[in-house]
């Protein structure tokens, strides 16, 4: 004997109780008629076993079927009668409570609550209770239940496929409405968690129930209205469906993309009252299509009970032919007699609507797992044993391992937690011109696959909300492009946010990035901040117009050098080449070249030979310089002191004192730069902190102390230099070559004094410029202060340039 409990009528009257009188029956109303398609089913399966050869041979199912109006109380009251044998009206007996149960399995019930409470009453008795429709994730739980088992895949599975869904369509945010039950709570429950996980965030998240008066779906309706999410997830039964279909119209609640669970996205009679079309486009999930052959002819083939007192099944054939029987009340205006032989052929309603098809397949599945347990306890091979009592607990057992395939093919097992695979045909809301809606499958979810392949979805035969082709977009703020960064808005959700644009130096190169990466210090960002681009190399070169024209300069300063030499050297024995050491003068002029050139070694891209170049070639060729400088300062100084009487300093300062005080003065500076580059030479090195977008190519010193140690030794030499001239610079005019020196040095002081300042302060290349500003401009001064003069006597006064002339005496002459 197999149980059926099924919601035949879908409520109730409401009554109130007043506790001074035995409580009064319940008072159903709404006759259910796909409920009536459910109880259908399980006798169709009934009869196909019972007229079977190879399934329980010899033994015959019976069933007891009641109808519990969706009352949780009324359900577990009649779960109690099917297992202790009672009628639902209560009956004493002296029996002891260890009989067997009346009913070997329970089938049903079609929702989640009534389940919950049936199978805690049925637990402790092992008494199987299988579901075609609940869903809820929590029956799951065998400590809780472990007598349930049903035939539909939980939403612990159906939860997660509908986030995914919501994410593969990009919408991030999304209103929420649930049923006001277990199926609607847990089941958006576990939505809400997986959605937070893939990033989407829920605006608003709202429950009522059926019974819920009208200012409760009222303040719903304000709630959709007041948010800005366009798509809103509907975990609600088919039947709290149908009346938020009737509310919404009266709000002209359009243009929403509705998500749909299981319970209503697969209803007929739900698209059929959408008569103002707000439902369409709508997507959801459904158990994958299913044909049980035979099954639909059996249903339609119902004929009224001969037995009078069956007032339900004469209410549900008065109802769908909408008459009245003669044992009724008297037929209304409307309402013709019932003669018993009315014909389902042309009539249209839920209860001749076979959509649900794949729901009556699980009822029939119910059915033939009881029938398989038990076709496996007793032993059937062409006959059975039914000798002795069937135990509850080892049908229970026996159901759980089984494992079977139906005549169409359909595989029947259940897991550890008494559910069977999920798998999810993902349905479409398709208006056609008539204005009916084609339930077209778009996809399908398997949550057997691999995680990257459960949700497969045919994006191009989509319709969406309003007849529309293209995705609808329903974000809390747009998505920020590559170049940018989400910071998120005070007190709202992780998808409320703001995009800032990446600070120099710094990208993101993908959409919707919560990061801006910082590039390599040879790189900056470009102008998007969505690629990092290598720097522009900044160092002082031969192309750019101020290393052109410092080189111009360089060269020119070595071409005069050149000429003077040679016209010295042309006129090497006039009296005015001769009178002050000629050779110091030529080695000057070389000092200058080599000063002119060595100017040339700080242009271009710094190398390690270069770098170590420039600063010692530079400081050895100007100390050579001021060394030949300071050697005839003091030569003529000398000569002046050899002219008095009883003087003999010219011999202590000859020819060759004067080379090797030469030669002495640039060892010092020679031993300087070999200790500079022994210890810590100069070395290129990219300065990434000057500016934040060129890389500027220099020489770093190495050792502070080395170059500012050469310096100091040329400043100190030109000091002595200088202070020797002044000394000199009343001597006779016409043998008065310090006046000139005393200039040369002037400049000299004046160029590398400013130097210093402006050396520090010149940001990159230019720094490397004022250096090279001071190596000529000091050669220059040196070179027309001192040889010009001369040139010019040589060339445009030669009658000056005579012995007698550089002899004569004359008064001195201040400057």
């Amino acid at each position: 004997m197999l149980g059926g409990i099924f919601s035949l009528h879908s409520s109730w009257k409401e009554r109130s109780d007043t506790y001074m009188h035995k409580p009064l029956p319940l008072q159903c109303t709404s006759l259910n008629f796909r409920e009536f398609q459910f109880a259908q089913a399980m006798l169709f399966a009934i009869e196909e076993i019972n007229n079977s050869t190879d399934l329980l041979p010899g033994i015959s199912l019976g069933y007891k079927i009641y109808d519990v109006c969706g009352s949780i109380s009324r359900g577990v009251r009649v779960a109690l009668a099917l297992a202790n044998g009672n009628e639902v009206a209560p009956s004493y007996s002296e029996a002891p409570c260890s009989r067997p149960a009346q009913v070997q399995a329970i089938m049903g019930e079609t929702s989640s609550s009534p389940c919950m409470a049936i199978s805690t009453v049925m637990g402790p008795f092992h008494i199987p209770l299988i579901s075609h429709f609940a869903t809820c994730a929590c029956l799951s739980d065998k400590t809780k239940y472990p007598s349930f088992l049903r035939t539909i895949p939980s939403d612990y599975y159906q939860s997660r496929a509908l986030a995914q869904l919501v994410k593969h369509f990009g919408w991030t945010w999304v209103g929420a409405i649930r049923t006001n039950d277990d199926y609607g709570n847990n089941g958006m429950a576990t939505f809400i968690e997986t959605a937070q996980q893939l990033g989407i965030c829920v605006e608003y998240s709202v429950s009522f129930f059926r019974t819920d008066p009208p200012d409760k779906i009222q303040k719903i309706v304000d709630i959709i209205k007041a948010s800005t999410s366009k798509v809103i997830v509907a975990f609600l039964s088919h039947m709290d469906m149908d009346v938020l279909i009737h509310a919404l119209p009266h709000h002209n609640l359009t243009g929403y993309q509705w998500v749909g669970s299981e319970s209503w996205i697969f209803d007929s009679h739900t698209a059929a009252m959408d008569r103002h079309h707000i439902l369409d486009g709508a997507i959801g999930l459904f158990i994958p299509k299913a044909h049980v052959s035979g099954m639909g002819e059996f249903m339609l083939d119902v004929k009224p009970l001969n037995s009078s007192g069956n007032k339900l099944f004469t209410e549900f054939w008065e109802t769908l032919f909408n008459c009245k029987f003669k044992q009724s009340e008297s037929p209304a205006g409307n309402q013709r007699e019932c003669t018993g032989h009315e014909d389902l052929t042309g009539v249209q309603n839920s209860f001749t609507d076979m959509s649900l098809m794949p729901i009556f397949n699980n009822v029939y599945k119910g059915v033939y797992a009881v029938a398989h347990a038990l076709h496996s306890i007793l032993s059937c091979n062409k006959t059975c044993n039914n000798k002795g009592q069937l135990d509850s607990f080892l049908i229970l057992q026996h159901i759980r391992k089984i494992q079977f395939t139906t005549k169409e093919g359909d595989e029947v097992y259940f897991n550890e937690n008494g559910d069977p695979a999920a798998k999810y045909e993902i349905i479409n809301w398709q208006p056609t011109e008539n204005g009916i809606v084609d339930f077209v499958p778009v996809g399908l979810y398997d949550a057997s696959l691999p995680a990257d392949k459960q949700l497969n979805v045919q994006n191009k035969s989509l319709i969406w909300a309003q007849k529309s082709q293209q995705v609808p977009l329903s974000v809390c703020s747009e998505k920020c492009p590559p170049g940018t960064r989400k910071v998120l808005q005070r007190g709202k959700p992780v998808c409320c946010y703001d995009c800032l644009r990446c600070a120099e130096g710094e990208i993101s190169n993908i959409t919707d990035s919560i990061t801006c990466v910082r590039c390599d210090p040879e790189f900056w960002s470009n102008e998007r901040r969505d690629a990092c681009i290598k720097k522009e190399a900044e160092f002082l070169s031969y192309e750019e117009i101020m290393g052109a024209l410092l080189t111009a300069a360089s060269l020119l300063g070595t071409c005069m050098t050149a000429v003077v030499a040679f016209i010295f050297f042309r006129y090497r024995q006039t009296p005015i080449v001769r009178a002050n050491n000629s050779e110091l003068s030529f080695l000057l002029l070389f000092s200058l070249t080599l000063c002119f050139l060595c100017s040339l070694t700080f242009i271009g891209r710094p190398s390690e030979w270069s770098c170590m170049l420039r600063h010692t070639a530079f400081g050895i060729t100007f100390v050579l310089c001021i060394s030949c400088v300071l050697g005839k300062t003091i030569v003529v100084l000398m000569a002046f002191r050899a002219t008095l009487p009883g003087s003999n300093v010219m011999k202590w300062f000859g020819p060759a004192q004067q080379k090797l005080s030469v030669l002495g003065f640039t060892l010092v500076q020679v031993v300087i730069c070999i200790l500079w580059l022994t210890i810590s030479p100069p070395f290129p090195f990219k300065n990434f902190k000057e500016f934040k977008d060129k890389i500027i190519l220099e020489c770093a010193l190495g050792s502070a102390v080395g170059f500012w140690a050469v310096l100091g030794y040329i400043g100190l030499l030109a000091m002595l230099c200088f202070f020797l001239a002044f000394l000199a610079r009343k001597l006779p005019d016409n043998f008065n070559e310090a006046k000139f020196i005393t200039f040369s040095m002037l400049i000299f002081c004046a160029v590398w004094i400013t130097f210093i300042p402006a050396y520090v302060s010149s940001p990159g290349k230019f720094s490397v410029a004022v250096e090279i500003f001071a190596i000529l401009a000091s050669s220059f001064g040196l070179l027309i202060c001192i040889f010009m003069p001369k040139c010019y006597i040589i060339l445009l006064k030669p009658e000056k340039n005579t012995k007698k002339n550089m002899m004569g005496k004359g008064p001195p002459k201040s400057f």
